[in-house]
């Protein structure tokens, strides 16, 4: 944690699944094709990587939970910071859970989830990759993903609906973190 960058912006984070769209989004919101890194190999984003973007916001790309081609202690050793950086990070206001729309919220979704919850950090989920599906199916993930939250102490109350390679929904995300500043 004390090798992080010592900043007072503002900080968004970005956490998801491996292989969510983490770095994509990231590129698409930062009109950037090449800011984060991505790559069709999950677990390889395995350190934090934070984004200055012109002095007013850091936008942070966390590595990716669940599946990794990396060793345990690896992915357990980035796992303890990612939770020690989202428990504790005076400046983050607020964490974008990204979620696959292909297959809606899963158990590990829910324990990120549940470990904001305790630590009163607000969270947005994001439905990522919504070009893949269909309009039915759009709506559906949707109403299910709301009907998950909708309890969740910490959890933003919209829910975001994206897609990195065609723009849907950029516009909405990046007026919501514009007003985070």
């Amino acid at each position: 944690m004390q090798d992080l960058p010592q900043s007072d912006l503002p900080e968004v984070a970005f956490a998801g699944r491996s292989n969510v769209g983490k770095s994509s989004l990231l590129n698409a919101l930062t009109f950037r094709k090449n800011l984060a890194r991505a790559s069709n190999t999950p677990g390889r984003t395995r350190e934090l990587n934070f984004f200055n973007l012109d002095e007013r916001l850091m936008l942070a790309d966390l590595p990716g939970y669940g599946y990794a081609r990396t060793s345990r202690t690896a992915i357990a050793k980035w796992s303890a910071l990612t939770r020690d950086y989202l428990r504790g990070r005076a400046q983050l206001r607020r964490a974008i859970v990204l979620v696959d729309s292909r297959h809606g919220i899963k158990p590990a979704d829910l324990e990120v989830m549940t470990m904001l919850d305790e630590a009163a950090v607000v969270y947005q989920v994001v439905l990522t990759k919504a070009d893949k599906i269909s309009e039915q199916a759009r709506q559906s993930v949707l109403e299910r993903t709301c009907n998950a939250i909708a309890r969740r102490p910490a959890a933003f109350a919209r829910v975001g609906l994206v897609s990195a390679h065609k723009g849907t929904g950029m516009e909405t995300l990046r007026a919501e973190l514009a007003a985070l500043l």
